[in-house]
């Protein structure tokens, strides 16, 4: 037996963090045991635990998470184990992990400091200071604005990079601690150097300077502990100095210069710091307020990933360009042995027009590196910005460029992979890289729609749509965690309204349906994934507010138990809008709307039971009824018919159980995408969800042609033309590989990547049964197109596996795992026995399906699937050649026709009596071994 994945808060060994809830989890694997018979956590103060200062032990303690019912104190390492029995007598003790605590609201003795008024560069605080003692520990807790990094002795401390990251400067900014531990010297010199960050940079959409502050400061303490019991404290005072750094100017948006002759001819003495004593009560410093400091809710961006050139081009209009083959948000490192004064200049692109450097769809943002080098040989990176790109454009480099002096680095939350799908399908695969990748370059501190252009924000619609298959990928706890207390603290200041987006510069208060709706939909999803109760107490307010907010606004004009006020997105970006370039498509606002408020109620009402606020739950469960049968009045007919006909209503409508008679709504949508030729039309609402309602309605092979489908729209239409991650719109880029001038087009953009639920859910099979996987379902539908699929989920609770192949000879291989303390109804396709409830232990089935999975075809193929197939176009091409015909065209309406359905089609120019004979004929075609 061996326990892995012990962490607190979602997070390994944390430093520095809140912690409201000390939440402990793990994981049992390696082990001949089922069931867990005994569990114990032990916190200490010493990694030898001499002294127990909590125990808890229970044969019920949840590996997804125990919550740790102790009182910290600030400034404190706590080391922690866990230790589990099976219920076969085999035993693990975890490896000693640890949390440590911050200043937890202590006082500051330490005071802000900033460089004078006049000097607008880029400082580099200093504090030179010696030690005599011997130091048994050392903790850092500092903080700077915009951003910082600080160094001991001319060497960075740690390796997260862009903090103390964003912040709800208003209310609360981050600290940093950092061990130092064996890191002092007698004498030392401690550096903070400092850069505009979101904080005093351009950002936000509407492309202002200084949104929060016009000062770069900082704040620190180190406290020290020496051998002999005593101690000491160095702060950030007027005994510091400062100077200006190498970095002549930094931005966001605008990227960075690094110059290194910037002080060549200048004066750079050291000058005494400025001490701001009181600088709340300076516009300009208003928000250094020491009372918003706090410590950290935000996880490490570090430099997660190392991308190598895939190639050097030297493009038609003579330019230098790396190809990273890859797009990602990060940087580019390089070793630059040039001659002193050497300008060089790296500006980032998603992609290349005939075959030129492009980065116009970046709209204001400079995205460009800039360094100039003094004659030294040094590694050279940005420090204080971050771009999305893949292709980097040189000029001014001296001497031959070799690709091998470069290498990409990409920037994300330190967030651990917890997903991964392979398939027999090289463009599925590609197609869910892209998702992994969007979400890679988009999980940077915050979930941001896009880490190129000059946008870069938290849309909380993105992210509401994206967290299901997010939460596949990746433990999301932790980094949601932030995202939700970001905009919690803003719903205060809207009176119970979300925002659209993070940070929300200026306080805008309109606020929109769907995106709004992450208030509720974000938090269900964290805890249906991850089953922590005590998280939910912490977010209920959010969720609460949320459709409180709704229901006054609705109040206030007469209610109508419609969400049919204010601005709303609808179904953004969708394809069946007024024009083919619409920003909205046709599905009605109000409809949208209202149904998204239902489910939010509906959600609020679970979790008020769930949290035992049985008045709560009460009262939005009549709120629910009132909504839904408002939304029946209002959209359906008294026949159960929706009269919104648009494949987004139809979506929503099943996905949300709003409806009368569930089976017309089916057949409606049945008929609704058949009449769209089987395409896709809907956007931000409807896409998301599209496979995934068409599997939980029983139609998983129409779910997986729209996941197959290649030509536009599709999924897999940009893989065919090169894509990495995924793109906002999906026209994007033009079959021609011409970008789409909209003036609005990330190539980087992770919403419509949420298909992935659909492919781990359905495809592969892994969804859960009870919160946090303790229970999952493993139900596999296979298909024909893709003759193997390996899914592995790592859930709070352990790792599930399920890998399926339909072998040569009809045979359906499927090898399961459950993990330790759980179990899985397993629903096996076309098998003898219909359910079966397994618990932990690997389980390996073949067997001859009832239906021979290696014939596909049936009446209710369509012609567009057949035309891929060249057995069954010879087919059609011996019994009925017009009908081949129309096949090889590409005739969209007829492609999207059944054989069935074309059965009685008498105007069509076949002979009826010859197509039967051509479709038994079809129906017996082997796909798989033949």
């Amino acid at each position: 037996m061996k326990i892995t994945n012990v962490s607190i808060n979602g997070i390994a060994n944390p430093v520095g963090f809140i912690y409201d809830k000390p939440l402990c989890s793990w994981n049992v694997i390696d082990t001949v045991s089922k069931k867990q018979d005994l569990a114990t956590i032990e916190v200490s103060d010493s990694r030898e635990f001499r002294n127990i200062l909590y125990k808890k032990e229970d044969k019920a303690l949840k590996q997804s998470g125990e919550t740790l019912h102790m009182d910290l104190e600030p400034r404190k390492t706590y080391y922690y184990r866990v230790t589990v029995t099976g219920e076969a007598g085999d035993k693990a003790v975890s490896d000693i992990q640890t949390f440590e605590t911050g200043k937890m609201g202590e006082s500051w003795e330490a005071e802000w400091i900033s460089s004078a008024k006049s000097d607008s560069f880029h400082p580099i605080f200093i504090k030179k200071f010696g030690i005599q003692k011997k130091v048994k520990r050392a903790r850092l807790y500092v903080t700077g604005l915009g951003l910082f990094e600080a160094y001991l002795n001319k060497k960075k401390l740690g390796e997260e990079l862009l903090t103390p990251y964003i912040n709800d400067y208003e209310k609360t900014i981050q600290t940093i601690t950092f061990d130092l531990d064996d890191c002092l010297n007698e004498e030392n010199i401690l550096e903070i150097s400092l850069a505009k960050g979101w904080y005093m940079g351009m950002f936000g959409l509407e492309l202002q300077n200084e949104n929060y502050g016009s000062r770069m400061a900082a704040i620190g303490e180190l406290h020290l502990e020496y051998e002999d019991g005593s101690k000491d404290c160095i702060t950030t005072d007027n005994t510091w100095n400062y100077i200006g750094s190498n970095i002549e100017d930094s931005g966001i948006y605008k990227g960075e210069i690094y110059n290194r002759l910037l002080w060549d001819e200048k004066d750079n003495k050291e000058k005494q710091i400025e001490v701001l004593f009181h600088p709340e009560q300076e516009e300009g410093t208003k928000n250094l307020n020491k009372s918003y400091l706090t410590d950290r809710v935000s996880l490490p961006v570090l430099a997660k990933e190392e991308i190598n050139v895939k190639k050097l081009i030297h493009t038609p209009e003579g330019e230098t360009v790396l190809d990273m083959g890859q797009n990602f948000a990060g940087w580019m490192e390089f070793e630059a042995d040039l001659p002193k004064g050497t300008k060089v200049v790296l500006d980032f692109g998603e992609i290349l027009q005939e075959g030129n450097f492009y980065n116009k769809n970046y709209r204001d943002a400079k995205s460009q590196f800039v360094y100039v080098s003094n004659g030294e040989k040094e590694m050279v990176r940005p420090h204080f910005t971050y771009f999305g790109f893949r292709y980097v454009r040189i000029t001014g480099w001296v001497g031959e460029l070799n690709k091998e002096d470069f290498i990409g680095k990409a920037l994300y939350s330190d967030i651990r992979r917890t997903g991964y799908i392979e398939t027999s399908n090289a463009k599925v695969n590609r197609l869910y890289e892209n998702t992994v990748w969007g979400l890679k370059s988009n999980f940077l501190d915050m979930p941001t729609d896009c880490p190129q252009r000059s946008e870069r924000l938290g849309w909380t619609g993105d992210a509401q749509v994206f967290a299901p298959t997010a939460s596949y990928h990746m433990d999301t706890r932790a980094f949601f965690r932030k995202y939700l207390k970001d905009l919690r603290e803003e719903q205060k200041v809207l009176n119970g309204g979300v925002p659209n987006f993070v940070p929300n510069l200026g306080h805008k208060d309109d606020v929109s349906s769907v995106w709004g709706d992450v208030a509720t939909f974000l938090p269900n999803t964290l805890f249906h994934y991850y089953d922590d109760l005590s998280e939910m107490e912490y977010f209920y307010p959010l969720m609460k507010e949320w459709v409180d907010y709704i229901d006054r606004q609705d109040s206030k004009r007469g209610r109508q138990y419609l969400f049919n006020f204010g601005f709303t997105f609808g179904d953004w970006l969708a394809l069946d809008g007024s024009t083919p370039t619409s920003f909205k498509g046709s599905t009605d606002d109000s409809y949208i709307a209202s149904v998204y408020y239902c489910r939010s109620v509906q959600i609020v009402k679970e979790m008020s039971k769930r949290l035992e606020k049985s008045a709560e739950a009460s009262r939005y469960l009549k709120l629910e009824k009132c909504i839904k049968e408002a939304v029946l009045q209002e959209y359906f007919t008294p026949n159960g018919r929706l009269a919104i006909d648009t494949q987004a209503a139809y979506v929503i409508s099943l996905k949300f159980g709003i409806y009368i008679d569930k089976e017309r709504v089916i057949e409606q949508f049945k008929e609704r995408l058949k009449k769209d030729c089987n395409q896709i039309k809907c956007g931000f609402v409807g896409a998301p969800m599209l496979c995934t309602v068409l599997a939980e309605v029983g139609l998983y092979e129409l779910a997986y042609d729209f996941l197959l489908r290649e030509e536009f729209p599709s999924w897999l239409y940009s893989v065919n033309l090169g894509a990495t991650t995924i793109w906002e719109r999906w026209n994007s880029v033009m079959p021609d590989g011409t970008i789409s001038n909209t003036g609005m087009n990330s190539l980087n953009h992770y919403a419509y990547g949420s298909v992935m639920e659909f492919v781990y859910a359905y495809v592969a099979g892994i969804r859960f049964a009870e919160p946090g996987f303790k229970k999952a379902i493993i139900a596999p539908h296979p298909d024909a197109r893709l003759t193997y699929v390996n899914g592995t989920y790592d859930s709070v609770n352990g790792r599930y596996i399920c890998n399926w192949k339909i072998e040569n000879n009809g045979e359906f291989r499927v090898h399961i795992e459950i993990p330790f303390n759980c179990e899985a109804q397993v629903e096996l396709p076309e098998y003898k026995e219909e359910i079966m409830v397994l618990s932990k232990g690997s389980y390996d089935f073949a067997y001859k399906p009832i239906r021979d999975l290696r014939f596909p075809y049936h009446t209710k193929t369509t012609l567009s699937r057949l035309a891929k197939d060249g057995k069954a176009m010879e087919v059609l091409g011996k019994y009925t050649p017009a009908l081949a015909g129309i096949a090889a065209s590409g005739d969209a309406e007829l492609g999207a026709t059944s054989l069935e359905q074309l059965t009685h089609m008498g105007f069509l120019p076949i002979d009826q009596n010859q197509f039967k004979v051509a479709i038994e004929e079809i129906c017996k075609i082997q796909v798989i071994g033949e």
